[in-house]
């Protein structure tokens, strides 16, 4: 079967220029513990969705990275797919053009539909899940029929569709410990979409020091995506290595302010070097993403988990809108800009879906 190509570099160079500066977060709302709380029907929360965007936009953001879930299409592909369109709705209003994941091997790995348990106190991500996880992961092909209808499908329904700006086929693959085993389910992603050829471009970003993975994922992004939990010099030096491919660069997680990677040293960076920047986390909420990553554990052990760390791991805004920090605020609106669809004209088309 003969496969359209990744995009050349002059291509995803092009789209990239047509641009703005690409400044958001990884998104989803505070009353949601995981992807399937977000997406199914009985939990998704317009509402909530609509009022943190707001809040987003109002810092000068302009597209989010926002995980979607298998197990919420195969329960329901249709409602999926409308709430998927109404999400991408809410967002145009306000500026926003997400980056939307399929799959993903980090956290718990036995996501099961139907209701989710509520958040353990003082544990990071407790309730986060795998898509799909890990034993269909390395089952092989013959489990994975189910896996390539869901991508076709998604990427077929949005193909043409302008709201949403690119697709993260798989993030973090190889993590939970399954490494390289991960390998062969990227390769198929890939395959499945290239078979669809959206108008959006592919990614899968490198996150950790895997050669197998690593080299396949540079090799077949169209852009190139990375994470980055460091300091401002150790920023410097990775995104010097990942502009060698001659390609668009994005750092699609950042922010950990208890290891380095700060607003006020990390986000000067991105903006110099024209590199979009995606902090993980917006509003604090179930899925607990202010406490410390489960390795950092030590130094829970002194927080009072009535009124949460002293330091904040992820996330810019408190429940009501308060900001945790009005500095970083003020640092993101200065050098955003505050773009405001009002002042951009932006208009996104909209498809039928089916």
């Amino acid at each position: 079967m003969n496969l359209p190509p990744r995009w050349s570099a002059e291509q995803a160079n092009e789209w990239y220029a047509r641009q703005p500066w690409l400044v958001g977060c990884n998104f989803i709302p505070s009353t949601a513990i995981n992807q399937l709380e977000m997406w199914q029907a009985e939990t998704f929360d317009p509402a909530t969705i609509d009022r943190e965007l707001t809040w987003a936009a109002s810092i000068g953001f302009n597209t989010v990275r926002t995980f979607l879930h298998d197990l919420a299409w195969e329960a329901d592909p249709g409602g999926f797919k409308q709430r998927i369109s109404q999400f991408l709705e809410l967002a145009s209003r306000h500026g926003i053009r997400p980056m939307l994941v399929l799959f993903d091997d980090c956290w718990n790995s036995d996501p099961k539909i139907g209701s989710q348990p509520a958040p353990k106190p003082g544990v990071h991500n407790s309730g986060w899940v795998q898509s799909p996880s890990i034993s269909v992961v390395n089952q092989g092909p013959s489990a994975w029929g189910r896996l390539e209808m869901y991508v076709k499908d998604i990427l077929g329904s949005f193909t043409d569709d302008e709201r949403i700006l690119l697709w993260d086929l798989y993030n973090e693959p190889g993590n939970s410990g399954n490494k390289e085993k991960s390998l062969p389910l990227v390769k198929s992603v890939f395959e499945w979409a290239r078979a669809v050829n959206p108008s959006q471009p592919l990614t899968v970003g490198v996150w950790f020091d895997n050669e197998p993975l690593n080299e396949f994922q540079l090799a077949a992004s169209d852009v190139i995506t990375f994470h980055h939990y460091w300091e401002p010099d150790k920023l410097e030096h990775e995104i010097r290595k990942l502009k060698e491919y001659g390609r668009p660069v994005m750092c699609t997680e950042w922010l950990a302010r208890t290891t380095g990677s700060l607003v006020k040293t990390n986000l000067p960076v991105f903006a110099r070097e024209d590199v979009g920047c995606f902090n993980w986390g917006l509003v604090a909420g179930k899925t607990n993403t202010i406490y410390q990553w489960k390795e950092l554990k030590p130094i829970h052990e002194t927080i009072d988990l009535q009124i949460g760390p002293e330091i904040w791991f992820h996330d810019l805004f408190c429940e009501d809108g308060t900001p945790y920090d009005r500095t970083e605020i003020e640092i993101f609106k200065k050098l955003t800009g505050v773009r405001r669809l009002s002042s951009t004209g932006l208009s996104f088309a909209q498809p039928a879906l089916s």
